[in-house]
Protein backbone atom coordinates (compact mmCIF):
# COMPACT_ATOMS: atom_id res chain seq x y z
CA UNK A 1 0.00 0.00 0.00
CA UNK A 2 2.67 2.33 0.89
CA UNK A 3 4.64 1.48 -2.36
CA UNK A 4 0.91 2.27 -4.40
CA UNK A 5 0.59 5.93 -2.52
CA UNK A 6 4.34 6.71 -3.58
CA UNK A 7 4.21 5.85 -6.67
CA UNK A 8 1.16 7.99 -7.34
CA UNK A 9 2.77 10.88 -5.34
CA UNK A 10 5.79 10.48 -7.88
CA UNK A 11 3.78 11.03 -10.48
CA UNK A 12 2.28 13.91 -9.03
CA UNK A 13 5.20 15.99 -8.18
CA UNK A 14 6.95 14.45 -11.40
CA UNK A 15 4.30 15.09 -13.84
CA UNK A 16 0.92 16.58 -13.02
CA UNK A 17 2.55 19.55 -11.16
CA UNK A 18 4.72 20.74 -14.09
CA UNK A 19 1.55 20.26 -16.11
CA UNK A 20 0.00 22.78 -14.05
CA UNK A 21 2.82 25.24 -13.96
CA UNK A 22 2.82 25.09 -17.59
CA UNK A 23 -0.79 25.86 -18.24
CA UNK A 24 -0.65 28.49 -15.82
CA UNK A 25 2.18 30.28 -18.02
CA UNK A 26 0.35 29.41 -21.17
CA UNK A 27 -2.68 30.16 -19.80
CA UNK A 28 -4.23 26.63 -21.41
CA UNK A 29 -6.64 25.39 -19.23
CA UNK A 30 -6.59 21.76 -17.97
CA UNK A 31 -10.53 21.03 -18.86
CA UNK A 32 -10.12 18.27 -21.48
CA UNK A 33 -8.23 15.28 -21.34
CA UNK A 34 -6.88 16.17 -24.48
CA UNK A 35 -4.99 19.23 -23.14
CA UNK A 36 -3.86 17.42 -20.03
CA UNK A 37 -2.54 14.63 -22.38
CA UNK A 38 -0.57 17.29 -24.83
CA UNK A 39 0.66 19.52 -21.44
CA UNK A 40 1.91 16.06 -19.98
CA UNK A 41 3.93 15.26 -23.36
CA UNK A 42 5.57 18.60 -22.84
CA UNK A 43 6.35 18.16 -19.46
CA UNK A 44 7.80 15.21 -19.69
CA UNK A 45 9.52 16.64 -22.36
CA UNK A 46 11.20 18.95 -20.40
CA UNK A 47 11.54 16.51 -17.24
CA UNK A 48 13.78 14.72 -19.37
CA UNK A 49 15.60 17.63 -20.42
CA UNK A 50 16.85 18.14 -17.08
CA UNK A 51 18.05 14.76 -16.48
CA UNK A 52 19.83 15.00 -19.51
CA UNK A 53 23.52 15.90 -20.17
CA UNK A 54 26.29 15.87 -22.62
CA UNK A 55 26.06 15.93 -26.72
CA UNK A 56 23.77 13.01 -26.86
CA UNK A 57 21.28 14.27 -24.41
CA UNK A 58 21.49 18.12 -26.13
CA UNK A 59 20.44 16.30 -29.44
CA UNK A 60 17.91 14.25 -28.17
CA UNK A 61 16.53 17.51 -26.61
CA UNK A 62 16.56 19.62 -30.37
CA UNK A 63 14.54 16.79 -31.54
CA UNK A 64 11.64 17.17 -29.20
CA UNK A 65 11.18 20.72 -29.60
CA UNK A 66 11.69 22.86 -32.49
CA UNK A 67 14.56 25.51 -32.24
CA UNK A 68 13.34 26.95 -35.06
CA UNK A 69 9.59 27.69 -35.89
CA UNK A 70 8.01 29.09 -39.19
CA UNK A 71 4.54 29.83 -39.47
CA UNK A 72 2.46 30.99 -42.79
CA UNK A 73 -0.48 33.54 -41.37
CA UNK A 74 -2.92 32.03 -43.83
CA UNK A 75 -6.47 32.63 -43.37
CA UNK A 76 -7.18 36.39 -42.24
CA UNK A 77 -9.87 36.84 -45.39
CA UNK A 78 -11.43 33.61 -45.01
CA UNK A 79 -12.25 34.34 -41.29
CA UNK A 80 -13.53 38.10 -41.96
CA UNK A 81 -15.65 36.54 -44.54
CA UNK A 82 -17.24 33.89 -42.19
CA UNK A 83 -18.39 36.57 -39.96
CA UNK A 84 -19.25 39.25 -42.07
CA UNK A 85 -16.47 41.67 -41.99
CA UNK A 86 -14.18 42.97 -43.53
CA UNK A 87 -10.51 42.03 -44.81
CA UNK A 88 -9.11 44.49 -43.03
CA UNK A 89 -10.81 43.49 -39.79
CA UNK A 90 -10.21 39.97 -40.61
CA UNK A 91 -5.90 41.06 -40.67
CA UNK A 92 -6.88 43.16 -37.60
CA UNK A 93 -6.95 39.82 -35.86
CA UNK A 94 -4.41 38.36 -37.12
CA UNK A 95 -2.10 40.76 -36.44
CA UNK A 96 -3.42 40.55 -32.66
CA UNK A 97 -2.45 36.91 -32.76
CA UNK A 98 1.22 37.42 -33.91
CA UNK A 99 3.11 38.25 -31.12
CA UNK A 100 1.14 36.50 -28.33
CA UNK A 101 1.87 33.08 -30.65
CA UNK A 102 5.28 33.69 -30.48
CA UNK A 103 5.93 34.41 -27.18
CA UNK A 104 4.38 30.96 -25.86
CA UNK A 105 6.49 29.47 -28.60
CA UNK A 106 9.28 31.33 -26.61
CA UNK A 107 8.44 30.21 -23.30
CA UNK A 108 7.96 26.60 -24.80
CA UNK A 109 11.73 26.57 -25.55
CA UNK A 110 11.67 27.99 -29.11
CA UNK A 111 14.94 30.41 -30.01
CA UNK A 112 13.04 31.41 -33.12
CA UNK A 113 10.19 32.31 -34.93
CA UNK A 114 9.88 33.15 -38.29
CA UNK A 115 6.41 34.63 -39.47
CA UNK A 116 5.87 34.90 -43.20
CA UNK A 117 3.63 38.03 -43.40
CA UNK A 118 3.52 39.33 -46.72
CA UNK A 119 4.99 37.46 -50.09
CA UNK A 120 6.57 39.38 -52.87
CA UNK A 121 3.16 38.12 -55.26
CA UNK A 122 1.30 40.02 -52.45
CA UNK A 123 1.55 43.17 -53.81
CA UNK A 124 -1.00 41.57 -56.42
CA UNK A 125 -3.31 42.33 -54.12
CA UNK A 126 -6.23 45.04 -53.99
CA UNK A 127 -4.23 48.50 -53.88
CA UNK A 128 -6.44 49.44 -50.65
CA UNK A 129 -6.05 45.74 -49.11
CA UNK A 130 -1.69 46.07 -49.56
CA UNK A 131 -1.64 49.96 -48.34
CA UNK A 132 -3.45 49.14 -45.34
CA UNK A 133 -1.20 45.85 -44.72
CA UNK A 134 1.85 48.14 -45.29
CA UNK A 135 0.38 50.70 -42.66
CA UNK A 136 0.06 47.78 -40.25
CA UNK A 137 3.17 46.19 -40.10
CA UNK A 138 4.44 50.00 -39.34
CA UNK A 139 2.19 50.61 -36.44
CA UNK A 140 2.55 46.99 -35.49
CA UNK A 141 6.73 47.07 -35.18
CA UNK A 142 6.71 50.27 -33.94
CA UNK A 143 4.69 50.56 -31.16
CA UNK A 144 6.28 46.72 -30.04
CA UNK A 145 9.89 48.27 -29.55
CA UNK A 146 9.00 48.98 -26.20
CA UNK A 147 7.50 44.84 -25.16
CA UNK A 148 10.18 43.73 -27.16
CA UNK A 149 13.19 45.10 -25.20
CA UNK A 150 11.52 44.45 -22.26
CA UNK A 151 11.10 40.60 -22.84
CA UNK A 152 14.71 40.93 -24.57
CA UNK A 153 13.34 39.71 -28.48
CA UNK A 154 15.67 40.51 -31.31
CA UNK A 155 13.87 41.34 -34.51
CA UNK A 156 14.86 41.49 -37.49
CA UNK A 157 12.88 41.93 -41.28
CA UNK A 158 13.73 40.03 -43.70
CA UNK A 159 12.83 40.53 -47.88
CA UNK A 160 13.05 42.52 -50.55
CA UNK A 161 13.03 46.21 -49.27
CA UNK A 162 13.35 47.54 -52.99
CA UNK A 163 9.49 48.46 -52.74
CA UNK A 164 8.75 49.43 -49.01
CA UNK A 165 8.09 53.05 -48.02
CA UNK A 166 10.37 55.36 -46.18
CA UNK A 167 8.72 55.77 -43.14
CA UNK A 168 8.00 51.46 -43.38
CA UNK A 169 11.59 51.57 -43.84
CA UNK A 170 12.41 53.77 -41.01
CA UNK A 171 10.02 51.59 -38.55
CA UNK A 172 11.73 48.25 -39.65
CA UNK A 173 15.68 50.22 -38.67
CA UNK A 174 14.61 51.22 -35.20
CA UNK A 175 12.96 47.87 -33.84
CA UNK A 176 16.17 46.12 -35.31
CA UNK A 177 18.57 48.85 -33.79
CA UNK A 178 16.67 49.00 -30.40
CA UNK A 179 16.39 44.90 -30.31
CA UNK A 180 19.87 43.72 -31.68
CA UNK A 181 21.73 42.81 -28.75
CA UNK A 182 19.33 40.06 -27.46
CA UNK A 183 20.80 36.64 -28.21
CA UNK A 184 17.78 34.32 -26.64
CA UNK A 185 15.01 35.29 -28.59
CA UNK A 186 15.05 35.88 -32.13
CA UNK A 187 11.46 36.99 -34.05
CA UNK A 188 11.91 37.28 -38.06
CA UNK A 189 9.39 38.63 -40.09
CA UNK A 190 9.24 38.26 -43.64
CA UNK A 191 7.60 41.23 -45.53
CA UNK A 192 7.76 41.60 -49.38
CA UNK A 193 9.84 38.11 -48.96
CA UNK A 194 10.46 34.85 -52.14
CA UNK A 195 12.09 31.75 -51.57
CA UNK A 196 13.30 32.17 -55.06
CA UNK A 197 14.44 36.08 -54.66
CA UNK A 198 16.46 35.00 -51.73
CA UNK A 199 18.30 32.02 -53.41
CA UNK A 200 18.87 34.65 -56.58
CA UNK A 201 20.51 37.51 -54.49
CA UNK A 202 22.52 34.87 -52.87
CA UNK A 203 23.84 33.60 -55.87
CA UNK A 204 24.28 37.35 -56.88
CA UNK A 205 26.65 37.84 -53.98
CA UNK A 206 28.47 34.70 -54.08
CA UNK A 207 28.98 35.84 -58.10
CA UNK A 208 30.55 39.03 -57.20
CA UNK A 209 32.67 37.89 -54.88
CA UNK A 210 34.29 35.24 -57.28
CA UNK A 211 34.47 38.03 -60.14
CA UNK A 212 36.26 40.15 -57.63
CA UNK A 213 38.63 37.28 -56.59
CA UNK A 214 37.56 36.92 -52.92
CA UNK A 215 36.78 33.78 -53.49
CA UNK A 216 37.44 30.51 -56.00
CA UNK A 217 34.87 28.47 -57.27
CA UNK A 218 36.24 25.73 -55.24
CA UNK A 219 35.05 27.45 -52.20
CA UNK A 220 31.24 27.10 -53.10
CA UNK A 221 29.14 24.90 -51.22
CA UNK A 222 25.86 24.93 -48.88
CA UNK A 223 27.37 26.18 -46.17
CA UNK A 224 28.67 29.29 -48.50
CA UNK A 225 25.04 29.94 -49.76
CA UNK A 226 23.72 29.39 -45.75
CA UNK A 227 25.82 32.51 -44.63
CA UNK A 228 24.18 34.57 -48.24
CA UNK A 229 20.45 33.53 -47.37
CA UNK A 230 18.96 36.04 -45.60
CA UNK A 231 18.75 33.83 -42.55
CA UNK A 232 21.78 33.79 -41.87
CA UNK A 233 20.81 36.51 -39.53
CA UNK A 234 19.67 33.52 -37.19
CA UNK A 235 21.71 30.94 -35.22
CA UNK A 236 19.49 28.60 -36.22
CA UNK A 237 17.98 29.33 -40.16
CA UNK A 238 16.81 26.12 -40.76
CA UNK A 239 13.52 25.88 -39.84
CA UNK A 240 12.61 22.37 -37.84
CA UNK A 241 8.71 22.91 -37.62
CA UNK A 242 6.83 25.19 -40.63
CA UNK A 243 2.98 25.40 -39.59
CA UNK A 244 0.55 27.03 -42.53
CA UNK A 245 -2.64 27.50 -41.03
CA UNK A 246 -6.19 27.33 -43.01
CA UNK A 247 -5.37 23.89 -44.20
CA UNK A 248 -3.60 25.13 -47.11
CA UNK A 249 -1.12 22.33 -48.15
CA UNK A 250 1.51 24.52 -49.64
CA UNK A 251 4.69 26.64 -48.78
CA UNK A 252 4.32 29.45 -51.46
CA UNK A 253 7.55 30.36 -52.13
CA UNK A 254 8.72 30.29 -48.73
CA UNK A 255 11.95 29.38 -47.22
CA UNK A 256 12.64 26.88 -50.36
CA UNK A 257 15.98 26.36 -49.62
CA UNK A 258 16.29 26.40 -45.85
CA UNK A 259 12.38 23.87 -45.71
CA UNK A 260 14.55 20.92 -47.30
CA UNK A 261 14.34 18.92 -43.86
CA UNK A 262 11.71 21.08 -41.96
CA UNK A 263 8.76 19.12 -40.27
CA UNK A 264 5.53 20.38 -42.37
CA UNK A 265 2.06 20.80 -40.39
CA UNK A 266 -1.52 21.92 -42.13
CA UNK A 267 -4.40 22.53 -38.99
CA UNK A 268 -7.21 23.29 -41.03
CA UNK A 269 -7.58 26.59 -38.09
CA UNK A 270 -7.36 30.10 -39.76
CA UNK A 271 -4.39 32.21 -38.19
CA UNK A 272 -6.77 34.37 -35.99
CA UNK A 273 -8.10 31.55 -34.28
CA UNK A 274 -4.71 29.24 -34.05
CA UNK A 275 -4.08 29.71 -29.99
CA UNK A 276 -1.60 27.94 -27.56
CA UNK A 277 -3.98 24.90 -27.08
CA UNK A 278 -3.52 24.15 -31.25
CA UNK A 279 0.27 24.42 -30.98
CA UNK A 280 0.03 22.39 -28.25
CA UNK A 281 -1.55 20.00 -30.61
CA UNK A 282 0.99 20.88 -33.17
CA UNK A 283 3.82 20.03 -30.91
CA UNK A 284 2.39 16.70 -29.94
CA UNK A 285 2.28 15.97 -33.45
CA UNK A 286 5.91 17.36 -33.98
CA UNK A 287 7.53 15.41 -30.66
CA UNK A 288 6.17 12.18 -32.64
CA UNK A 289 8.22 12.49 -36.13
CA UNK A 290 11.14 10.73 -36.46
CA UNK A 291 13.70 13.22 -38.27
CA UNK A 292 16.08 10.92 -40.10
CA UNK A 293 17.46 13.72 -42.62
CA UNK A 294 17.78 11.25 -45.78
CA UNK A 295 19.59 8.94 -43.42
CA UNK A 296 18.47 5.56 -42.21
CA UNK A 297 17.84 5.23 -38.54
Amino acid sequence: MLSILSTVLTFLALILIPCLFISRRLSVPLISFTNIRRLINVAASQCDEEEESGTSGKKEKQERLPNHVAIILDGNRRWAKKRGQSTEEGHEAGSRKVIKIAMDLFTLGTKTVSLFAFSTENWGRPEDEVKYLMSMFEKVLKSEIPYFQRHEVKVSVIGNRTNISESLLGSIREVEEGTMSYKDRHLIVAIDYSGRFDILQACKNIAKKAKNGLIQVEDIDENLIDKELMTSCSEFPNPDLLIRTSGEQRISNFYLWQSAYTELYFPNVLWPDFDKAEYLKTLTWYQQRERRFGRRV
